[in-house]
């Protein structure tokens, strides 16, 4: 997806037709703007390169659950994948639908189990025979029969950082490749769970499409031992993970990632199964800057410090992943330009959002820190009990707050204290 959302107009960065300038004066620091256009553009790449084929595409809600986010996918149709009973309550409240959204997750409880059969979700993503034996007991007193899919681990290196990286033998996900068709025996033989399809999810920032073919063909040929065994296999599910360009990456186009796996797929003797799709961070990652002030100036022996108002508890991918995001001045002014390191106010020496920084900035300038769509405010904390920011969608001239700035006072609104 381009950037285009996000562009300059006479040396000021805009989102849409908006000044990211004066959405910082208007609503303040941190703050996370998304773009509707270009969350729109890339959900339409998915769903043209799906047109007329028998492929769905289900959103990743883990990626970013904000519910106007959401709600906007889920007014272009789009189908969701959550982790949790509490990604499934946010799915329904953003107008989306339990019968087009797929449950995955390692780890479900049972009242999570209670609540998705409730709502009647499409499909469970299972990883072990615990969990398929927890969920055929839970779907036996509700007297329901669960919609399964084994998540398989195919052993495919993806490339990408090992924090990020689900399906090697040695990820905690999915039933292992050789365990594979004894388990889909297992989850036949029981009696309330329905088995439908098959699923494989090998990782996140993928920039190449030939470990995603290597898992397409591992999980094919599953397919056809599984149907050996008496087994009906109605659909595959290729999960999310392709990558974006933070950087310098090159990742494939949405459409032509999509086509050329449908094309494995149906080339393989399988067009006649629906393909699911889950991206995440190639719907929302480049939707989606996150703006912070610069506090103070820094010089150092050996570093300059350009010391913001955001930090790792507002974007904890640098700090957790070592992860790169393009970091610009809002406003391009005529300054001297220093490398900076760009740190925030938290009492870690991990609080860092860039390294090593070339910025013609002076104290009270504006940052964007590029590409925080995905896992931006979703994995920020309250630590330092720092408020988290707010969330603004600009569609078109407009802005609107779709999430308002956290005050002190809720961070321990549920807290008490010993009576005397």
């Amino acid at each position: 997806m381009t950037r285009s959302a996000f562009d300059y107009v006479d040396g000021v960065l805009h989102a849409e037709g908006v000044s990211a300038a004066s959405l910082a004066e208007q609503f303040g620091t941190p703050l996370y703007v998304y773009s509707r256009a270009a969350l729109t553009e890339a959900w339409n790449a998915y769903a043209s390169a799906c047109a007329g084929r028998r492929a769905t595409v289900h959103v990743a809600v883990k990626a970013n659950s904000n519910l106007a986010v959401l709600n906007v996918f889920a007014r272009l149709g789009a189908g969701f994948d959550i982790v949790s009973g509490g990604e499934l309550a946010r799915v329904l409240a953003a107008g989306g639908k339990a019968e087009n959204t797929v449950f995955s997750g390692v780890g479900k409880h049972a009242d999570e189990m209670r609540q998705a059969l409730a709502a009647g979700v499409k499909c469970f993503n299972v990883e072990s025979i615990p969990e398929l034996d927890r969920l055929n007991a839970v779907a036996a007193e509700m007297g329901k029969k669960a919609p399964v899919s084994l998540r398989v681990n195919p052993d495919v290196d993806a490339k990408t950082h090992p924090y990020i990286s689900t399906g090697l033998k040695s990820n905690k996900f999915g039933v292992a490749f050789e365990d594979a068709r004894a388990t889909y025996r297992a989850a036949a033989a029981m009696t309330h769970l329905d088995v439908v399809g098959i699923d494989c999810h090998i990782g996140s920032q993928i920039t190449e499409v030939a470990p995603y073919l290597d898992a397409v063909d591992k999980v094919l040929e599953l397919v056809d031992q599984i149907e050996q065994d008496g087994v009906k296999i109605r659909h595959i599910d290729v999960g999310g993970g392709l990558g974006i360009t933070y950087d310098d990456e090159t990742p494939p186009e949405i459409g032509d990632f999509v086509r050329t796996v449908l094309d494995r797929i149906e080339a393989c003797g399988h067009g006649h199964r629906e393909v699911y799709f889950e991206p995440g961070r190639s719907l929302v990652g480049n939707a989606g800057v996150l703006l912070t002030r610069v506090e103070f100036l820094k010089p150092g022996a050996e570093k300059n410090f350009a010391i913001v108002d955001a930090a790792m508890t507002d974007l904890a991918r640098p700090a957790m992943y070592e992860a790169y995001h393009a970091i610009e001045a809002v406003v391009k002014r005529d300054v001297p330009a220093h490398v900076y390191d760009v740190v925030g106010p938290v009492c870690e020496s991990g609080d860092w959002l860039g390294r090593e920084r070339l910025l013609a900035v002076e104290p009270g300038d504006l940052l964007a820190i590029r590409s925080a769509g995905a896992y931006g405010f979703v994995m920020s904390s309250n630590y330092n009990t720092r408020p988290r920011a707010a969330e603004v969608m600009v569609d078109g001239t407009q802005a609107y707050v779709v999430r308002a700035r956290e005050e002190v006072k809720q961070l321990f609104a549920g807290e008490t204290i010993l009576p005397a």
